[in-house]
């Protein structure tokens, strides 16, 4: 057990070594959209930027029809099945059980527009169904990120393009082309509002992106047309919302909703308000008093051209894979000390220092222990590896003793020197120093983790960590018909059969 248990040291090691293809295409076929937004070229306003309502509006009605390239098909598999693999992993966590009972109490039962409620048997009312789906697809720190949009879409856009399809009976052809406009839109509104403009004004971007994602991939499925879509967006606007303080959260709870629930059950609903005639501003995107017109987002790093530039790039090639059960920030640190753990005589330890870039503060001293690094380089030396169940567990944390007195010895300390360039794109890196009673020291810098968009999981290995996540709960049987059937979406002429294969 390779991914989550992390007890092998070559594979730490010989993970740095790797040339990190894009799942073994090129960096071109990864980007580039071939003939997918090829048509919307001639659509995209390039100074200055006007009609975006009625661009976006079209963009998200043709998804549907338009070709794929290969390349963005393969992407998008994994992506599913990473987030399907975290579903069934966090289906017991209490961001996944508060979120079922809550659907269950308001719509349980077998009506007309029920949905399951994925890794379960149980079905509620399709917005109800999707917003627990989401809650357990981010139930701990292992589904999908974009580290350039501060933004996770897999739980919300996937468990509303799976709900949706479930209950009209639709394709995986149909839900691949949905999640893949899903991600763009999760991934491109931050951006186009500007991240900074977001984090300054306490909005989150998780919160934002995954409405309009969420309501993206609906509209794809639901054939909604450039009318309705443009309404659509209106009602995803007054209803994007997240505030940065999902960052006190100690449980994962709050933050499950806001990365996750809160998207999926406001961008479906939006979706679905316009299929049933809903009206209202059809042109929120360039309105005076609109919403990305706000005095909020003009200015500072305020990035339209995000939104124009569908032709060029897709944002699968930007979202990274967690490679550990614990926070983006975090692994590079968790993989440095894992790749150390031979020649460290854990008694001896007298003190442990992890360098790292950005607000080292945060992860000194987070509450969540998935983001805790203290809390994090403890547990790993103690239990020599790093499990799922240790690295989201508040009760160990805060009543181990043995945990409790090495935290002590641990120091997280911010080191500039390792932030990117301007300009660049972030990687995360970690340098990892361990110093014994005896004089002994050890270190090792960890430029990146395997998992990151600039050093990206294979297939294979995407493929071998949802094996890891399922097998202890499907058996290796059914994990394996997960993986070959998702792998293979495009030829389901139903959706419903990979619903019933992670149910349990």
């Amino acid at each position: 057990m390779l991914f989550l248990r992390c007890v092998l040291v070559a594979f730490a090691t010989r993970a740095l070594a790797f040339s990190s293809p894009n799942h073994g295409l090129s960096e071109s076929e990864a980007a580039g959209g071939g003939e997918y937004f090829s048509k919307f070229s001639t659509l995209v306003p390039r100074a200055p930027v006007t009609n975006l309502t009625s661009t976006l509006s079209k963009i998200i009605a043709d998804s549907a029809t338009v070709p794929v390239p290969d390349a963005w098909r393969i992407l998008a598999r994994s992506h599913i099945l990473d987030t399907l693999a975290s579903i069934v992993a966090c289906r017991d966590l209490e961001p996944s059980t508060l979120a079922r009972e809550l659907a269950l109490s308001l719509s349980g039962g077998r009506g007309r527009s029920a949905a399951t409620i994925l890794g379960t048997h149980e079905q509620a009312s399709i917005v109800d169904a999707a917003f627990a789906s989401a809650m357990a697809g981010h139930g701990a720190e292992i589904n999908d990120f974009v580290p350039s949009a501060f933004v996770q879409p897999g739980p919300s856009v996937v468990s509303v393009a799976l709900a949706l399809a479930e209950t009209r009976g639709l394709s995986g052809d149909a839900v691949l082309r949905a999640v893949i406009v899903g991600y763009e839109f999760t991934s491109r509104i931050p951006k186009a509002l500007g991240i900074n403009n977001l984090q300054n004004a306490n909005i989150a971007n998780h919160g934002i992106g995954p409405t309009f994602g969420a309501a993206a991939a609906a509209a794809s499925l639901l054939r909604l047309s450039e009318e309705q879509i443009s309404y659509m967006l209106g009602y995803c606007a007054q209803q994007a919302s997240g505030t940065w303080q999902w960052l006190l959260d100690v449980e994962h709870i709050e933050k499950s909703f806001v990365f996750a629930g809160m998207g999926a059950k406001a961008g479906l609903s939006a979706a679905l308000m316009a299929e049933a005639g809903f009206r209202g501003v059809e042109n929120s995107f360039d309105s005076e008093k609109g919403f990305i017109t706000s005095k909020k987002f003009t200015g500072g790093d305020e990035n339209l051209e995000s939104l124009l530039d569908f032709g060029n790039k897709t944002e699968l090639s930007e979202t990274g894979y967690k490679r550990y059960p614990v926070g983006g920030p975090t692994q590079p640190a968790v993989h440095g000390l894992l790749s150390l753990l031979p020649n460290i005589t854990v008694t001896e330890v007298s003190k442990v220092v992890v360098e790292m870039p950005g607000a080292a503060d945060s992860f000194r001293s987070a509450n969540m222990p998935a983001l805790n690094l203290k809390y994090l380089v403890a547990i790993i030396l103690i239990d020599q590896r790093l499990d799922f169940v240790s690295a989201q567990s508040r009760e160990r944390m805060l009543g181990d003793q043995e945990v409790q007195a090495l935290m002590l010895k641990v120091e997280v300390v911010e080191d500039p020197s390792q932030e990117p360039p301007p300009g660049e794109a972030r990687t995360e890196s970690a340098r990892v120093k361990v110093e014994e009673t005896g004089g002994r020291r050890h270190e090792v810098y960890v430029p990146y983790v395997k998992g990151y968009p600039s050093h990206p999981m294979s297939k294979e290995e995407v493929d071998l960590k949802a094996l890891e996540l399922m097998e202890p709960h499907l058996g290796d049987k059914r994990a394996r018909a997960v993986i070959a059937t998702t792998n293979a979406i495009d030829r389901l002429p139903r959706i419903g059969e990979l619903v019933k294969l992670i149910s349990r």
